[in-house]
């Protein structure tokens, strides 16, 4: 359902997506956050991954399930990207078997894909509105995997660093609005990392073959705070006010941050 904040007595876009649960959503298109339509995507217990666009009633416009023969998994994180002009855009979708994989809505197709060998909690690309730059994927075991979006190897795949965090479940990743190089996984623990990606000298380098692959960068702790003694489920970034951020645990309790000297990095 989408709902109008100011008009709450019924939504204005309403639809049954799913046979089971929904565990993901995300959204692009609309207020200058990519180009394109404005559109939706969701990701299920049944194993489907949906794209809807809120000017069509009842029916996705894009739907991504398992072939026939395939087992269903769980799709526990769904991303949008690459939506920098009308026509192109990406949906990464992560699932609990350690699948991530990225289709192309622009040619309905699966675009790639990795296994991961942990339960993708989230997944967000740094920016929507830009040619692919990076991607974090968190994990069920205190990993997160940060791949460079930008040179793709046709059998590595993306080139990617990958680093251990919170000594519990990631739940989740946000990239700071105002600086793409700075996100925040939120802890099984209470916690919240406030980490920066470092370029490499090079991002892409030939292979033995002369083709082109991508080269993995670095990450750097710049801050471990504990924010509760529940998980952390969920934060968000004020696109205004740089710093500012909220937050919500296992504890129920919401909460607002403040985090300060971002303008440093």
């Amino acid at each position: 359902m989408i709902w109008d904040l100011e008009k709450t007595e019924v939504p204005i876009y309403s639809v049954k997506g799913h046979d089971e649960i929904i565990n993901c959503i995300d959204g692009v298109g609309g207020l200058g956050i990519g180009e394109g339509a404005p559109e939706i995507v969701t990701g299920s217990r049944d194993g489907t991954v949906k794209v809807w666009d809120p000017r069509q009633k009842d029916e996705p416009v894009a739907k991504m399930e398992p072939a026939e023969g395939e087992t269903k998994r769980d799709c526990w994180a769904v991303a949008f990207g690459h939506a920098y002009n009308k026509a192109d855009r990406v949906v990464a979708a992560g699932y609990d078997n350690g699948d991530i994989k990225m289709f192309d809505l622009r040619n309905m197709s699966l675009r790639w894909e990795k296994n991961i060998s942990n339960g993708i909690c989230g997944l967000e690309f740094d920016r929507k509105d830009i040619n692919m730059n990076k991607l974090v994927a968190t994990t069920l075991e205190s990993k997160f995997h940060v791949f460079d979006m930008r040179t793709q190897h046709p059998q590595k795949g993306f080139a990617y660093c990958t680093e251990k965090a919170h000594k519990s479940t990631i739940w989740g990743v946000r990239h700071l609005p105002q600086n793409r190089d700075l996100f925040m996984t939120l802890g099984g623990n209470g916690s919240c990392n406030l980490w920066k990606y470092e370029y490499p000298a090079n991002r892409s380098k030939e292979d033995k073959d002369g083709v082109s692959e991508g080269v993995p960068g670095s990450v750097q702790l710049l801050q471990n705070a504990m924010i509760g003694t529940q998980p952390i489920a969920s934060l968000d970034w004020s696109p205004d006010k740089t710093g500012l951020a909220v937050c919500t645990g296992f504890d129920q309790t919401l909460r607002v941050l403040i985090v300060t000297k971002l303008n440093q990095y």
